[in-house]
């Protein structure tokens, strides 16, 4: 075994292979970006080079600089985490050469299964089942469309050389085909350099299970069981599980014979796993091999209780597998979740800025989170948004259903707008559930999931105010032991009034609405009325509020606990229901309303423009793409807000743009 291995990742996957690396005594070396020079990976490794400035191209993907690093360490092997150069067969010929151990698959095997056209003719030549589809080299557009035709609409345009759902459409109508096939080369040139597509038939309501495999030097494959990843947005996994639900015995068992027959086919070393679409006719078909560990590992772990990270050290340096085909069950039920920086009410925009507040389940038999930020950290534009994995496991299903939404509900993200709420809202669905699940799941019960944002209920509102009354309370305590008069009557806060009843008026803003609540005081605790709430709806309350931010509180003799975050006038209430945000507001200072100059279109985050496709004086039409702007790995179309002409481009293809900044001068009609 080796003694040291350099990580050539960040975040999360980073800290994940160095918690394994410590259990086994070997030493870590993290590279990092100008960006990441405070990152947790970097803090968390025996040692850290830095490779280069924030953007990826001229950091983690650049792979001289992290051989470079690798020398300079005296580090023995590579381990390339996923993403970055984890496929690229390029980067690991050149660690072999380099002396270095490499710890994934040959690059041949990385370099076949690397171009999925290239990848679907090895499969079918080992008699492994594909989608039907087109996989040529011809890659004229009317050659494409004509393809695309003979197959049958609907189909789905893939990236040869790409992953992770990044540039996939689904074309529904020969009319729309031209459109996709740009955008889609558009987003397979910017993230892997090669433009080329291929075509499949698009399955209705197939789901997308895949198939951990593992295989050594000595002739020996094995398959570790599957993963349901049905759950997805835009090709881009969101919940993953194992085993499969509903997946009888002996289908598992001839998916788990293919996926080593394919690995077989390849002389595969490593990790891996085998993506397949599964039909409701119980057919499977082959997508494409992923050559390299996978961000939902974590579930084939909780189920089998293997360390797959150990198990590629232990490859690598040469040694068989640990355990065989027969060594191998499952036990219980495991689901993951992607908990990212995104804004689930505005068409899922990534976010980027300051964590200003993170806590997650306490880690058990049960719940298991990896992360590679703290509080504090920022989400930079440069990479994944991805703030943590939460995995659960129990039993049975139905209970690490419930174990999942409980870590869902105990964690707690202020400071940026994230999908946990809506990964909440896919755990409660009767239909996931129930185990009815495809690749079209979010898009069928969307309306179920991202509900229009309503209102705090009376019971948040009224935590929200006690919890503003007991800090009021506590800070005027707090000044009142500092000052030269402690005891002075000005130093309390219990809204005392002579020959008056002691009260008071506190708002809110509620998203647009203003909400109003009065408040009358009593010695020990106070009486809540909500101006707009129930009628009659006048409460007792009392309670404590506690240094972390915790309120355990009586209301109208129900004890209830939530907990308050403050950032400015602003306060997030986390409660067993989920969260809310309310913004404290001066009743006696003037509104300010915030709006958004008209006729200027604007950045809704920072990014770079890969193409405008309109011209100056061009007349537009209400919901017309306008101008393409690409961030964090995904395309955005701005489009006009209605009938209109374009007065002015601010910014042309390749420039980069901050958050906010004026794209577009705009003339509406």
């Amino acid at each position: 075994m080796f003694s040291k291995v350099l990580i050539a990742n960040r975040g999360e996957i980073a800290c994940r292979i160095i918690r394994t690396a410590r259990r086994l005594g070997i030493r870590t070396v993290a590279v990092y970006s100008e960006a990441d020079a405070g990152a947790l990976h970097v803090e968390q490794a025996d040692e850290a080079y830095l490779i280069g400035p924030a953007p990826a191209r001229q950091s983690y993907l650049n792979s001289e600089q992290v051989l470079a690093a690798a020398q300079r360490s005296g580090a023995e092997a590579i381990h390339p985490g996923y993403g970055f150069l984890s496929e690229n067969a390029v980067f690991a010929l050149a660690c072999l050469r380099a002396g270095l151990i490499w710890i994934g698959p040959p690059p041949e095997a990385i370099r076949r299964m690397g171009s999925k056209g290239d990848a679907k003719q090895v499969m079918v030549d080992a008699g492994v089942p594909v989608v039907p589809g087109y996989h040529g080299l011809d890659q004229h557009p009317e050659v494409l469309l004509q393809a695309a035709r003979t197959i049958g609409f609907p189909v789905l345009i893939k990236p040869f050389a790409a992953g992770g759902g990044k540039g996939m459409r689904v074309v529904r109508d020969p009319g729309q085909f031209h459109d996709a096939l740009a955008a889609s080369r558009r987003e397979a040139s910017s993230g892997f350099g090669d433009d080329r597509v291929l075509l499949e038939k698009y399955l209705n309501r197939p789901r997308h299970v895949e198939i951990q495999v593992f295989a050594d030097r000595h002739g020996q494959c094995v398959s570790l069981f599957e993963r349901d990843c049905s759950i997805q947005r835009r090709h881009q996994k969101v919940i993953e599980e194992a085993p499969a639900p509903d997946l009888d015995p002996a289908t598992r068992r001839r998916m788990g014979a293919v996926a080593v027959q394919a690995a077989r086919a390849i002389d595969y070393v490593g990790a891996g796993t085998i993506e397949f679409l599964l039909a409701d006719t119980g057919e499977f078909y082959f997508m494409e091999m992923n050559t390299r560990l996978q961000v939902e590992h974590p579930v084939t772990e909780l189920v089998t209780g293997l360390d797959l990270v150990e198990w590629q050290f232990l490859v690598a340096a040469g040694g068989p597998l640990p355990a065989t085909e027969d060594d191998l069950a499952l036990r219980g039920h495991a689901i993951e979740c992607r908990l990212y920086a995104e804004d689930p009410a505005n068409e899922f925009l990534p976010q980027s800025g300051r964590l200003d507040h993170l806590s997650f389940p306490a880690s058990s038999n049960h719940v298991r989170v990896d992360s590679g930020v703290r509080p504090g950290d920022q989400i930079s534009i440069h990479y994944d948004p991805m703030i943590a994995k939460i995995a659960v496991w129990d039993n049975d299903r139905p209970a690490a259903v419930r174990r999942l939404r409980q870590a869902l509900n105990e964690t707690r993200v202020v400071g940026l707008a994230t999908n946990a709420q809506f990964l909440d809202a896919i755990a409660a669905h009767p239909a996931f559930q129930a185990g009815d699940i495809n690749t079209q799941f979010i898009d069928r019960h969307r309306g179920d999931l991202l509900p229009e944002p309503g209102l705090a209920s009376d019971e948040v509102l009224t935590l929200a105010t006690l919890g503003v009354l007991l800090d009021r309370a506590q800070r005027t305590r707090a000044e009142a032991a500092l000052s030269a008069d402690p005891f002075s009557p000005w130093a309390l806060s219990d809204g005392w009034r002579l020959n008056d009843v002691a009260h008071d008026l506190i708002a809110f803003r509620d998203g647009a609405t203003e909400r109003q609540v009065r408040v009358i005081y009593r010695r020990a605790s106070y009486v809540i009325d909500l101006l707009d709430g129930t009628p009659g709806g006048e409460r007792d309350a009392w309670g404590e509020l506690l240094a972390d931010g915790t309120l355990e509180a009586e209301i109208a003799g129900v004890r209830l606990h939530a907990t308050l975050v403050w950032r400015g006038h602003e306060v997030t209430l986390f409660h067993p229901g989920g969260c809310h945000r309310l913004v404290l507001v001066d009743v006696l200072a003037e509104a300010v309303g915030h709006e958004v100059a008209a006729g200027h279109l604007t950045a809704p985050m920072p990014g770079k423009v890969t193409a405008v496709l309109v011209e100056i004086g061009t007349t537009v039409t209400a919901g017309q793409p306008l101008l393409v702007l690409e961030a964090m790995k995904m395309e955005h179309t701005i489009r006009a807000p209605a009938a209109g002409t374009i007065a002015e481009l601010r910014y042309g293809p390749g420039d980069q743009v901050e958050d906010g900044a004026e794209l577009i001068v705009f003339a509406a009609e």
